[in-house]
């Protein structure tokens, strides 16, 4: 009896540590991908390939811990539209309405590009990670978390992630349903640097956005310059787009 009683203890505190170091590795990943306490500021560019036909977007995102404003800055005709993140809701704005709607963070973007790509950073915040396995990618020994989403407004209902242990920077992702089947699979550089608290650290530069079924179908979203920024929390008020 105390023999069982040790195996089930030993069992337990396996997977309890196995799953604190899930988060651990989640709340290290998301750093370099925007998600610290401070306001944070980048561009980016949207250059999506869909069917034969290229498009290109550019927005200025604004970010500070569970909010965020999305800015349309090319091409012309999309200047003045804005997405607002609070928490996990999210808003539109364009010069044509007379107020903001609500809108989904899983609708498309550009192409491949789902709404909440171009600024959901907080994965340890919107997902319950565990560790699926150990592999090798390029070199880099990675742990492969299992994401399962807390609730629906978040993007995706399930992400197998790829972290690097060395770097502890997200660098490979399978965007998937509920039944586990992959919709997209996105790949992750990080040649930016941030500067925060006297520290720099590697940022996202790019992220690339696959088609499961249809490779030819992809969006790059490319980010630039960076920057740590004093943002009032007014700038994340919904009933301030209009104005």
């Amino acid at each position: 009896m105390k023999i069982i009683f040790l195996s089930l203890l030993i069992a337990l505190t396996s997977l309890t540590v196995r799953a604190e170091s899930a988060i651990d590795l989640l709340k290290a990943s998301d750093r370099g991908r925007g998600g610290i306490g401070e306001g944070i500021v980048w561009d980016a560019k949207v250059e999506t390939a869909e069917d034969g036909e290229q498009s290109e977007r550019e927005f200025l995102v604004k970010a500070k811990g569970n909010d965020a404003l999305v800015e349309a800055t090319e091409p012309a005709r999309t200047k003045g539209e804005k997405f607002i993140f609070n928490d996990r809701n999210m808003w539109f704005y364009k010069p044509s309405l007379k107020k903001p709607v609500s809108i989904s963070s899983r609708q498309k973007l550009s192409g491949q590009a789902a709404n909440g790509d171009i600024a959901s950073t907080h994965y340890a915040r919107d997902y319950n990670p565990t560790v699926e396995k150990t592999e090798v990618i390029n070199g880099k020994k990675c742990a492969v978390l299992l994401l399962k989403a807390k609730n629906s407004q978040v993007t995706y209902d399930q992400i197998r992630y790829w972290i690097d242990e060395k770097s502890k920077l997200g660098i490979k992702a399978e965007f998937l349903t509920l039944q586990g089947k992959p919709l997209k699979i996105g790949f992750l550089d990080y040649r930016n640097v941030l500067k925060s608290k006297g520290q720099s650290f590697p940022f996202v530069s790019q992220l690339t956005i696959i088609d499961a079924r249809f490779p030819k179908n992809k969006s790059v979203i490319h980010y630039g310059n960076p920057r740590t920024e004093e943002l009032s929390s007014s700038i994340f008020n919904m009933n301030n787009l209009s104005r």
